[in-house]
């Protein structure tokens, strides 16, 4: 169902619940991720997968579904001789795909269209260092255009997301100013500092002045330093605060793998949530089952329905594919 309210109000009044990561459940569901263009390649290959994704995410519970554009950029497509105007339509389409899951809920889901950095158009893991030795210029030209399109597409909110420093930051939320959409930023954090390695309280200073920020916070991050990150934010800021972090494995870059074991926990969401956290949800490797026990903690009379991890088969659901 579309949602009546702006987000911003829902968060004024509670907790809201995103999703968890889009790259497992498609891996769940059969997908081959190992593209460099990873989940976006199957904006124009199989995207009833990407929908199937979104549908188990709402099944288990969320509220906002991030899309699929993270790494759908122009210059990415571009590699795979995919035109301009073909990846307007595909930036496009990841928002109406997200939409279409949404409005079969029966209840209000926001749509946030993901933002990914520009190092995830690299595919060498250059999201997670940051200082491309590109100037915040520079990061305004590659994020202008892509933001733009995903504007025009109408979804309800954009998620600047995985932010590896403040250059990347600055960058965004110049490009933003205007766009007509309320947006959230979130940096991928180690420990109490950017994976570029500024302070927090720094880079959370960013938003002062930015009005159409709604929420800002941490994403891609251990569970550990999501909650140092919620405290650090809420005090620097005054916003509502988000935080979706990963299990608590890491990426292996050139191997193209996780390594280590989950901690990823939903009931730290009530430490979150008393630090100033009021977008809530989990990233890389969260699957619908933690989604739907966190929807349990957040709302206790609402119920979410997940099979395991994978929240379904992701078998094609009809006709209605794009």
């Amino acid at each position: 169902m579309r949602p009546v309210r702006p987000l911003a109000v829902a968060l004024a009044e509670g907790t809201v619940v995103l999703d968890g990561g889009l790259s497992n459940q498609l891996e769940a569901q059969g997908c081959d991720l190992t593209d460099e263009l990873w989940s976006a390649r199957l904006l124009f290959d199989e995207p009833w997968q990407i929908e199937a994704a979104h549908r188990a995410y709402v099944r288990a519970g969320a509220q906002v579904l991030i899309t699929s554009g993270y790494q759908a950029t122009f210059e990415g497509f571009a590699r795979r001789g995919v035109s301009r105007t073909r990846a307007v339509e595909l930036l496009i389409r990841s928002v109406e795909l997200a939409r279409r899951a949404g409005d079969a809920a029966g209840r209000e889901v926001w749509v946030a269209a993901s933002v990914g950095p520009y190092g995830a158009m690299l595919a060498d893991g250059s999201e997670y260092r940051g200082r491309y030795g590109l100037s915040v210029r520079e990061l305004e030209r590659f994020h202008r255009p892509r933001i733009e399109a995903l504007a025009a597409a109408g979804p309800d909110v954009l998620a600047l997301e995985t932010v590896p420093d403040t250059d990347e930051a600055e960058a965004l939320l110049r490009v933003v100013e205007g766009c007509g959409l309320p947006v959230w930023l979130s940096y991928s954090v180690a420990g109490d500092r950017t994976r570029a390695g500024q302070p927090l309280e720094t880079a959370f200073g960013l938003v002062s002045g930015h009005d159409c920020v709604v929420a800002v916070g941490v994403n891609c991050c251990d569970p550990a330093d999501a909650d140092r990150a919620v405290r650090a934010a809420a005090e620097t800021t005054g916003k509502p605060v988000v935080v979706y972090p990963n299990s608590g494995e890491r990426w292996d870059a050139p191997s193209r793998g996780w390594t280590g074991g989950a901690t990823f926990d939903p009931a730290r969401v009530r430490g979150w949530q008393e630090a100033g956290a009021r977008l809530v949800g989990g990233c890389c490797r969260v699957g619908p089952g933690s989604i739907t026990e966190l929807a349990a903690l957040v709302q206790p009379g609402r119920t979410g329905h997940a099979t395991g991890e994978t929240g379904g088969t992701g078998e094609p659901e009809g006709p209605g594919r794009p």
